[in-house]
C-alpha cells in the first residue's frame, strides 16, 4: 500500500469506526485503496469523481504564442439526499461527479455502485464505508409492490353517446 492509502485508511477507520465494520468490507477497503499517489488538497474534502487541474497553454491566435495556464475543476456545494441516512448531506462536489451520480440512480447507489480504487478523496472513501455498512446491517429486505387497482377504460365518444340515449327512452304509452 502506497503511504497515501494507508493515511486515507487509518482517517476512514478513525470515522466510521473500526470495530464497527465488518471484516469483509474492512478487506476489500485494505485491497482496493486508491492507487494515485498525488491528489489536490481541495479534492480529498470533496466529491470530485477523478477530476483534478489540468495544466496547459493558451495559444494565440495571431502569432501562435504560448502562454502557461490551468483548468480548475467545476465544483458547486450541493445538498445531497441519502435515503438509507435520511438526511441532507452538504458536499462540495464536481458537476461531472453530479452527473456521475444521476446515472447511478442518486447519492448511495453512486458509492455503492463506485469502486475503492476509483475513489480519490478521503471524504468518498468515508461515506462509501458509511452506506456499505448500513446497508449490510439492513440486510436482505422483502419489498412489498402494491399494484393499482385496474381504472375503467375511457369509452369511446360513440359509445358514449349511445349509452346516453339508452338511459333516457321514453317509456311507451298505450293509446286508447
Amino acid at each position: 500500500m502506497a503511504f497515501r492509502s494507508r493515511e486515507i485508511m487509518k482517517k476512514v477507520l478513525r470515522k466510521v469506526g473500526e470495530k464497527e465494520l465488518s471484516p469483509s468490507v474492512k478487506d476489500e477497503l485494505k485491497k482496493c485503496m486508491p492507487k494515485s499517489k498525488v491528489v489536490m488538497n481541495r479534492a480529498d474534502r470533496g466529491i470530485f469523481a477523478g477530476r483534478h487541474i489540468q495544466y496547459g497553454n493558451r495559444v494565440s491566435e495571431d502569432g501562435g504564442n504560448k502562454s502557461r495556464r490551468c483548468w480548475k475543476p467545476n465544483v458547486q456545494e450541493k445538498r445531497l439526499f441519502s435515503y438509507i441516512l435520511d438526511r441532507q448531506i452538504r458536499v462540495k462536489v464536481t458537476t461531472h461527479a453530479l452527473r456521475c451520480m444521476d446515472k447511478a440512480g442518486g447519492f448511495d447507489e453512486y458509492f455503492l455502485k463506485t469502486p475503492y480504487h476509483k475513489m480519490d478523496s478521503e471524504l468518498g472513501v468515508a461515506w462509501k464505508a458509511k452506506i456499505e455498512k448500513l446497508y449490510e446491517e439492513l440486510g436482505p429486505l422483502t419489498v412489498a409492490l402494491i399494484t393499482p387497482k385496474k381504472e375503467a377504460k375511457p369509452q369511446k365518444e360513440s359509445d358514449q353517446e349511445d349509452t346516453t340515449d339508452a338511459d333516457h327512452e321514453q317509456p311507451l304509452v298505450a293509446n286508447s
